[in-house]
């Protein structure tokens, strides 16, 4: 076991890196403190790379009476379009009415609260509507109504979190695994296993979050050897990927009649996103998939609303993530809150430790701020909150368009439909892949589907892509479109690649 080498006594440690681990360290590295990150698989590998990709206040939300939270998420979505116009866009959404299902009324006066409980600056406010002849649902539906929320890259914005985060001075290490912790008097110990070598090493730190999701019980278990402050409840949200249900922009929300909603959302132009489930989890979060049942459930609400009908053939991918949801004793899955919840423990003048339970990917900046905020008293020096008004790496530009064009001027040699990709992906970042070139030879090997070499290798040295799976599904979405031939030369190519690098941050730390 070897320690931090010059001893360093960093201000906190964040366990985690989903979108709250990520958000928290940003937040905190921006307002000075010493910040250590350690996520035991890659960033944004579990729940934050698996969900709807929605930034919104949660309609449903309404039905249970969860008002701040609602408020809170719309707020939040404006702030997100402002700051990470690159990976997120408003998207408009149909919702088909169905008469045995949520009476007419109740949807319309469910809209008027979703317009009006948050100032609304970007996105139109809801309607209803009758659906046409030309309409891709079944004829049997004829009204409906119409109302905006907004689209996310959520592993994008996991790995922007974390940029925005080491540009500040944070430390961030993937493939290290918090397995045992010690409270001493005036800091923690922190015992890390690198999960790739085996290593094991130890830092300190004055305070700790415990930002680890499905995990974050289970963390005080295994490594704290304390009992969790909060029961939680992991419910699991399974998806299908299918070609396109049909060739409208908008995407659609369907009631079912157990009361639970599945989205059909326009994915990487040619595919239709179709989700979630709300299923409980047994056992470990690492293992959970989606099951027959779960693509079935998914695959009839689907087919009970549209005319192109889909079966278990057209589905090109699955994904599951777990929400490690607060236990509020709701007797189904589907009705256990959203809302999140934030425990500091510094009792006895002990060295802190706070731990996030619950919480969504929309509201993720509101809870970093305020989990930052409880480390205000340790630290008096902290700088203010700063992260409403920060723009996410990449994302100052004022408009997408101008940007692609300026790229397609800038960068001849490059396919429009992969600057494009870029622009959407990385905004402004695309040049630190693209400033070097100077002609279609300088992006190297084309591994497939828009992917060069250039983009592989601006992965690994900056975005801590470290396999296959990191780069074709977390970073970019390209796993839709290459062919096992292709995703075995990438392989290769990734494993040459890092063996050639001097100070690979996958295999060494301090």
């Amino acid at each position: 076991m070897k320690s931090n080498e010059n001893n360093e006594i960093f201000d906190v440690i964040v366990i985690g890196g989903g979108i709250n681990g990520t958000g928290i360290a940003a937040d905190a590295a921006g307002r000075g403190l010493n910040v250590f990150l350690c996520e035991q698989y890659d960033l944004a590998s579990g729940t934050s790379s698996n969900s709807s990709k929605l930034i919104h206040g949660g309609l449903r939300y309404l039905e249970h009476y969860e008002f701040r939270l609602v408020r809170e998420g719309l707020a939040e979505r404006e702030v997100l379009l402002k700051n990470a116009p690159h990976i997120i866009k408003p998207l408009t959404f149909r919702l088909p009415h169905q008469h045995h299902l949520r009476p007419f009324w109740m949807i319309r006066i469910g809209l008027f609260l979703y317009d009006h409980l948050a100032k609304r600056v970007t996105l139109n406010g809801s309607k209803s509507f009758r659906f046409s002849q030309g309409s891709p649902l079944i004829d049997d539906i004829k009204r409906g109504f119409e109302y905006s929320d907004a689209w996310v890259d959520d592993s994008r914005l996991v790995v922007l979190n974390a940029i925005s985060a080491k540009a500040n001075g944070a430390k961030i290490y993937t493939r290290k695994k918090c397995i045992n912790v010690q409270r001493l008097k005036k800091f923690w110990l922190v015992h890390i296993e690198d999960t790739v070598t085996g290593e094991v090493f130890t830092i300190k730190s004055a305070a700790i979050v415990n930002a680890a999701g499905p995990w974050v019980a289970s963390l005080f278990t295994d490594a704290f050897q304390m009992n969790s402050p909060q029961k939680i409840r992991l419910v699991k949200g399974s998806h299908i990927v299918v070609p396109r249900v049909h060739e409208e922009k908008e995407a659609y929300i369907l009631q079912n009649k157990d009361k639970r909603i599945v989205f059909v959302l326009p994915f990487e132009d040619n595919f239709s996103l179709i989700g979630t489930t709300d299923v409980e989890v047994e056992g470990k979060p690492e293992k959970v998939g989606i099951t027959d049942e779960e693509i079935e459930y998914l695959i009839s609400i689907t087919n009970s609303y549209f005319k192109n009908k889909i079966s278990k053939l057209d589905v090109v991918h699955t994904f599951s993530g777990v929400r490690p949801l607060l236990d509020d004793n709701s007797d189904s899955a589907q009705f256990v809150t959203r809302d999140y919840t934030l425990e500091l423990d510094d009792s006895d003048g002990m060295p802190p430790i706070i731990s996030i339970f619950g919480g969504k990917i929309t509201t993720y900046r509101k809870l970093a701020e305020a989990a930052v905020d409880k480390l205000s008293q340790l630290f008096p020096n902290m700088k203010s909150r700063w992260t409403e008004y920060a723009l996410l790496p990449g994302g100052n530009f004022a408009n997408k368009t101008m940007l692609i064009k300026q790229f397609v001027e800038h960068y001849p040699w490059v396919p429009k439909p992969t600057l494009s990709r870029y622009v959407n992906s990385y905004g402004t970042l695309s040049n630190q892949i693209l400033g070097n070139t100077k002609c279609e030879r300088d992006l190297g090997l084309d591994f497939g589907a828009g992917l060069y070499e250039v983009e592989v290798k601006y992965l690994i040295n900056n975005e801590w892509a470290c396999n296959l799976e990191d780069i074709i599904w977390r970073r970019t979405k390209l796993g839709l479109y290459l062919t096992k031939m292709e995703k075995d030369v990438l392989t290769a190519y990734i494993q040459q690649y890092l063996k050639l690098l001097t100070a690979d941050r996958c295999d060494k730390v301090l």
